[in-house]
């Protein structure tokens, strides 16, 4: 890990969807250390930075999936292969991936799939049954899930408007999944509203899961305390990104609100 902006060059871009574009850069995993799948990096663009997670984890390139809602990452996707931003990091507490042999559903909503990509691509690996739901507003912001039918997963595609795969929200795929299997353990990343969904389904099921959450971060480093929710005090870019059901019991503020960089509630 680093805590200092590492200069880096971009090595390729991959437009995901109209909204998505994946950014490679080489990353010496000697030097810079190994990130796990659920960490995240800081991003600075010269002028700014800010927290992005990791979707890709290769030998010695690093990849972040960033979609375009604001001015930075407007800016990141103006960028072309050649460019060089600045990666610190990385940071938090990442998906548990011991697992080996089980029965697992990954779920990611919009580009929530960024972490998800990259822990069932892992578990996969470890030979594990992975069954991802894929979910999306509509067919053409459907991430990743080409590639990861190619590494092995189940993938069952489902978007809000039906134009592709399972028509409807990601809780309800997984509660028609549901009727014909069961999991030993799920991963989810998506909009917190649609993590609330999903956690209420799997707690019924008895299905226990790691929740991927995001708030606003300035350091990444525990120290400022920006990113802090309620209840427990909890700081996401320390003790989480990831957080286990009996954690997401104890963060009152779990798709309810959250805050923006002067801590005003929204």
């Amino acid at each position: 890990m680093i805590n200092e902006p590492k200069i880096v060059e971009i090595t390729e871009i991959i437009e995901e969807t109209p909204t998505i574009k994946t950014f490679k850069f080489n990353w010496d995993m000697d030097k810079l250390g190994h990130p796990n799948p659920g960490e995240f990096v800081m991003v600075w663009n010269f002028k700014n930075e800010k927290p992005m997670s990791i979707s890709q984890i290769n030998d010695d390139e690093l990849a972040i999936s960033v979609k375009n809602i604001g001015e930075f990452t407007s800016q990141l996707h103006n960028l072309k292969v050649g460019d060089e931003i600045g990666v610190r990091g990385s940071y938090g507490n990442g998906f548990d991936n011991s697992f080996e042999g089980k029965n697992i559903v990954a779920i990611g909503g919009g580009v929530g799939m960024a972490p998800i990509n990259v822990i069932a691509s892992d578990l996969i690996e470890k030979g594990n049954n992975v069954d991802v739901i894929v979910a999306a507003q509509t067919k053409d912001e459907l991430l990743f899930a080409d590639s990861l039918e190619k590494v092995g997963a189940n993938v069952h595609h489902c978007t809000d408007d039906g134009s592709f795969g399972f028509k409807g929200f990601a809780t309800d795929c997984l509660n028609d999944l549901l009727k014909s299997r069961t999991y030993d353990y799920a991963f989810v990343c998506g909009p917190e509203i649609m993590m609330k969904g999903i956690f209420d389904i799997l707690e019924d099921a008895s299905i226990p899961g790691q929740y991927s959450l995001e708030r606003y971060m300035k350091c990444a480093l525990g120290v400022c305390g920006q990113c802090c929710v309620d209840s427990e005090g909890w700081r996401i870019c320390v003790e989480g990104p990831v957080f286990e059901n009996e954690k997401i019991y104890k963060i009152d503020e779990f798709a309810k609100y959250r805050r923006d960089a002067s801590g005003v509630k929204y």
